[in-house]
């Protein structure tokens, strides 16, 4: 338990039975009446951020989230096997918890899972990922109506658009929250 006085960004609340990370907070002491903290949640499961309003110093429950750096192994049907980097332990997780991340994620690609109460949460990757372009047409010099780019399929089965010059078979980084083509690789 924690009082709203200890709010911190990223903390994890534990409301009515919900997992809500704080993605902002501001306390608030008007003129008149008691001070109250006003915050913007979002929710761990759905993503869905709404905005909440407690009253200063009152108790709120904090869940304790475990962060686990962990390998991807491998797909089993609709489940993702990870393995625990320091225990060896293998944990079988959902497509729908694994969400965005499927789109970036290779074997033997390391992530961290956040877990509660041994259940996992939501997988976080790496800002950037290095991925290999499978498909992509070649660049035809002046076409500049497309704005320089033209989409290249890498070996995850993502499209992503990229500029005129790259090739297949490149390694390119992309940025893993927008899915935004960042450079190529040093490799």
């Amino acid at each position: 338990m924690a009082t709203t006085n200890d709010l911190k960004n990223g903390m994890t609340l534990d409301i009515e039975g919900q997992l809500w990370n704080v993605v902002e907070f501001q306390h608030v002491k008007p003129g008149k009446g008691p001070a109250f903290v006003r915050t913007k949640l979002k929710s761990v499961m759905t993503g869905k951020v709404i905005d909440r309003t407690f009253n200063a110093g009152v108790k709120v429950e904090v869940a304790i989230l475990e962060k686990r750096d962990m390998q991807f192994l491998y797909r089993d049907g609709d489940d993702f096997i990870f393995m625990d980097e320091k225990t060896f332990d293998q944990m079988s997780i959902s497509e729908e918890t694994v969400g965005e991340a499927v789109n970036y994620m290779l074997e033997n690609a390391s992530a961290i899972v956040a877990v509660h109460e041994g259940n996992p949460l939501y997988v976080e990757l790496p800002a950037s990922v290095e991925l290999v372009i499978t498909y992509t047409e070649p660049g035809i010099q002046g076409d500049r109506s497309s704005g320089g780019t033209k989409p290249a399929t890498v070996e995850t089965g993502i499209t992503v658009q990229v500029p005129l010059f790259i090739k297949q078979d490149e390694k390119i980084l992309i940025d893993t929250r927008t899915g935004d083509y960042l450079g190529r690789a040093n490799s």
